[in-house]
């Protein structure tokens, strides 16, 4: 296991300059594209006709999403280019975070029971926090609320705010037992994990 992190630090190292050459690579094609598509270049000469023949059919999926928002074709290399970054920062984002995750387990592990222990309540509480804050986000779009990508925050969360809207008084339309259950797992998550600490 201990060899397992600095392995996997690599990974996220070696990613990282893939995908930052990937996007100069994506840009470069998205300019020469774009040139095609506007005519600023002529249409006929080789590279016009490599684009139309081998790049163009690659972002068919792309200009069928500009074209039914409403946009025009030749956006279609920026918007690919803005797709590639988004997709791009997600991957790391979901790397760094499977690297940390790993991080945590082989501290755990190496601290014993104890720590296995407050390994669990530790994403036991970051669990229930991030079903708190789905839950809360989904309720502003009507279609969220009942999506089944969000319904699970509401079986995960209303067992605690049903009984806080019960006790807390109503403030108009707004519900405040979301917030009112954030900070009070802030506050119980500072309690419990400083106690497992001190048993450490």
């Amino acid at each position: 296991m201990d060899t397992a992190l600095p392995a996997l630090a690599l990974l996220t190292h070696t990613l990282r300059t893939v995908l930052l050459w990937g996007a100069l690579a994506v840009a470069a094609v998205a300019a020469i594209d774009w040139t095609v598509r506007t005519r600023r270049i002529n249409p006929f000469n080789s590279v016009a006709r490599f684009m139309r023949s081998c790049v163009e059919p690659a972002m068919a999926g792309v200009e069928r999403q500009v074209l039914r928002a409403g946009g025009r074709p030749s956006t279609t290399p920026w918007w690919a280019l803005l797709a590639y970054v988004v997709v791009a920062l997600l991957l790391i984002a979901a790397v760094d975070l499977a690297l940390s995750l790993v991080a945590e387990v082989v501290n755990a592990f190496s601290a014993g029971g104890f720590g296995i222990l407050f390994l669990l309540v530790h994403w036991t509480f970051g669990f229930l926090t991030i079903a708190l804050i789905v839950r809360v986000l989904s309720s502003w779009f009507p279609r969220l609320a009942t999506s089944r990508w969000t319904s699970w925050s509401y079986g995960a969360t209303e067992w605690m705010l049903r009984p806080l809207r019960a006790l807390l008084p109503s403030v108009g339309p707004v519900d405040i037992s979301p917030i009112v259950a954030y900070f009070g797992l802030w506050i119980l998550q500072m309690i419990v994990e400083s106690a497992l600490r001190a048993l450490l």
